[in-house]
């Protein structure tokens, strides 16, 4: 059991002292039931977990007859909206805390009470329901949609406008530049927003804009899509995601895939071959801030006085690229056992009984939903390109080689990004980055320095994904003067790394029906590492040039094995498809991965898996673990949020 904050268990002695109103329907008849009519005398509103609403009047009492500013204040239900981010790990935050404020602290026009939105509360409650089950928690009974909201035609708001306060209002470009102009400023958060949907409005016939989620600040993790059918897989088509800003304080990658979103619509539109290319044969997917919250403490410093550190957390004080599951040390375990597969491990329950940030649960999720083949995450602070593993085989050692099974393939991806950037093959070593020149500006993490939690191997080693990191430059928050030199420098490696996305093989999996086969295993002999294939059984391997034995199976089919010869100035994947037989005797005989097969099952979601087994009930009468942080409120505890 989690115990409470320190100054969390003060607000909650202090609300034990000033004992609030139970809910109207409790058995015991405490409370009245919210008033029949709405008018009302305004007051200043002075709550501080309500201060930053988009009003600045309320009245009382409230619609949950509070009748003093106390009252509200040593409410159960006030106490449960300050720590709600908490409880739920910054999902669904600020919006649920905005929406009990509009309950709690009504908004007063007028000298009538304005009542939130019922639309707004019921899209809501079905986004964050699921947040809810996973801590074993009931919906909190002040927000329910039907009793303390009302509809548009009695004069109804949004309360959560503000989370899109300022992101709607278009910039204008500066007077005589066309549409095409890029700017090669720093941009804020809503900037950022802007442009990424003015950019997709600009090119809606192949791009679109869609969040994987929040940051534990409330903040929308944006992506740009580009693809000539946007908002869907196509067949045969590989998918590749580029992630700036994981580390706050680290900003290049962040505004050089704002540049490159906008670079690719002008591109596209003007007629560039080779862009067009790219985006008809590729779906591509950019996070420019993966931890924008992050950015905002660094951005507050300022380029030239940002600390090293400065913003490098989310607001949990968490570093994202020490966040995911550390899949590295299981591998090498498993690596040791012959005959047992170890890829697509499964994440280990014991993961989500630590601290998980939202934004690293989104991209976990996104992973999931999308059958990526290939992806950079783009940092700071050194100029090189690093590749799995990041973690040490053995693990006391802080610098020690450690390749995947793929090393090749992986040397070949970065040598994509390093090979055509000016600075990475500058031959002085006393520029940024000199010290890996007799490497090629290329190298494995490991050694470089070993960590656990990293997210290019997780990538690896969790799905088909193959990731890379790129440092991008000696300075993690350059001048803005800077900018326009290090996208020029960086564009060609961009697009030359995507295009990468294309060599090795593809195909499809299908039965003697023509029916495709999801999920059947692609083996190549002598690299220890197989992919899957997507739910429309499309596939794709990235491979190195050479002769590869190829074999894919599935259970309940014969395997085919076909060898395929890739020739060195090939770059475009081969087309191999397989055709599985069913076996006669039965799928029973046939045991999955049986040469690899020690894991057992598919990966579990990452939303679905620890979160519930983690917290179920208790036996016995348990309380959930989260109670313990209402127990000083006696009497007044709210048993409304208990389940059982």
């Amino acid at each position: 059991m989690r115990p409470p904050p320190p100054l969390l268990l003060t607000m909650l002695v202090l609300a034990a002292a000033r004992p609030g109103c139970e809910p109207a329907w409790d058995p015991e008849g405490a409370c009245s039931g919210p008033a029949a009519a709405d008018s009302a005398t305004c007051v200043d509103l002075q709550l501080q977990t309500c201060s930053d609403v988009t009003y600045n009047r309320t009245a009382f009492p409230t619609l949950l007859q509070h009748r003093t500013r106390a009252a509200v204040e040593s409410s159960s239900e006030y106490i449960l909206l300050s720590v709600l981010h908490h409880l739920l790990e910054g999902q669904c935050n600020p919006d649920l805390r905005l929406l009990g404020c509009a309950v709690l602290a009504p908004r007063c026009e007028g000298g009538r009470v304005r009542r939130p939105c019922r639309h707004v509360c019921g899209a809501l409650r079905e986004a964050c329901q699921p947040a809810f089950d996973a801590i074993d928690m009931a919906w909190p009974y002040f927000l329910d949609c039907g009793r303390y909201f009302s509809g548009p035609e009695e004069g109804c708001y949004d309360p959560l406008e503000k989370l899109r306060g300022g992101l709607d209002v278009e910039e204008a470009l500066p007077s005589g530049y066309p549409p095409t102009f890029i700017q090669f400023t720093h941009h804020s958060y809503a900037q950022m927003v802007r442009v990424l949907r003015r950019t997709a409005a600009r090119c809606a016939h192949i791009s679109k804009t869609y969040s994987i989620g929040r940051s534990f600040d409330g903040r929308d993790l944006l992506v740009i899509e580009f693809s000539s059918r946007p908002g869907q897989h196509e067949l045969m088509e590989p998918e590749v995601k580029l992630i700036g800003n994981i580390h706050g304080n680290e900003v290049a990658g962040r505004e050089m895939l704002i540049y490159l979103a906008q670079y690719l619509c002008s591109e596209y539109l003007l007629g560039n071959p080779r862009i067009q290319r790219l985006l008809n044969t590729t779906r591509i997917h950019l996070l420019p801030s993966m931890n924008p919250d992050g950015y905002e403490v660094a951005a507050a410093e300022g380029a030239g006085y940002n600390g090293w550190t400065s913003g490098r957390q989310n607001a949990q004080n968490l570093d994202l690229n020490r966040n995911f599951p550390d899949l590295t040390s299981e591998y090498y375990r498993l690596a040791s056992v012959r005959g047992v597969r170890s890829d697509h491990i499964a994440i280990p329950q014991h993961y989500w009984w630590g601290k998980v940030a939202p934004e690293t649960k989104a991209v976990m999720k996104w992973m999931r939903a999308i059958p990526f083949v290939l992806s950079a995450s783009l940092h700071g602070g050194d100029l090189v390109v690093s590749y799995p593993f990041d973690f040490s085989k053995h693990p006391q050692e802080e610098k020690m080689f450690s390749p995947t099974p793929d090393e090749k393939m992986f040397k070949l991806l970065a040598r994509a990004y390093a090979d055509v950037h000016p600075m990475m093959m500058d031959r002085s070593e006393n520029r940024c980055g000199g010290n890996f020149l007799k490497r090629g500006s290329i190298i494995n993490g490991a050694d470089w320095y070993s960590f656990t939690g990293g997210m290019s191997d997780f990538n690896y080693l969790h799905s088909n994904c193959f990731e890379i990191t790129v440092e991008l430059g000696c300075v993690k928050f350059p001048p803005e003067e800077a900018l326009y030199t290090i996208w020029q420098h960086n564009k060609e490696p961009l697009l030359n790394f995507m295009e990468m996305v294309h060599r090795g093989i593809k195909g499809m999996v299908m039965d003697k029906f023509g029916k495709p086969v999801k999920n059947a295993r692609i083996l190549v002999k002598g690299i220890r590492h197989d992919i899957t294939t997507a739910p429309d059984g499309d596939y794709w391997r990235l491979l190195p040039p050479g002769a590869h034995i190829v074999i894919a199976q599935a259970p309940g089919y014969s395997k085919v094995i076909k060898k395929v010869i890739i020739p060195s100035r090939m770059k475009r994947a081969g087309r191999v498809d397989f055709i599985l037989q069913p076996l006669r005797t039965g799928p029973h005989k046939f045991l999955p991965g049986s040469r690899r097969g020690g894991l057992g099952g598919e990966p579990q979601e990452p939303d679905q898996e620890p979160l519930g087994a983690r917290r179920q009930p208790m036996t016995g009468g348990s309380k959930p673990w989260w109670w313990s942080y209402f127990t000083s409120l006696g009497q007044h505890q709210p048993r409304w949020l208990l389940k059982y």
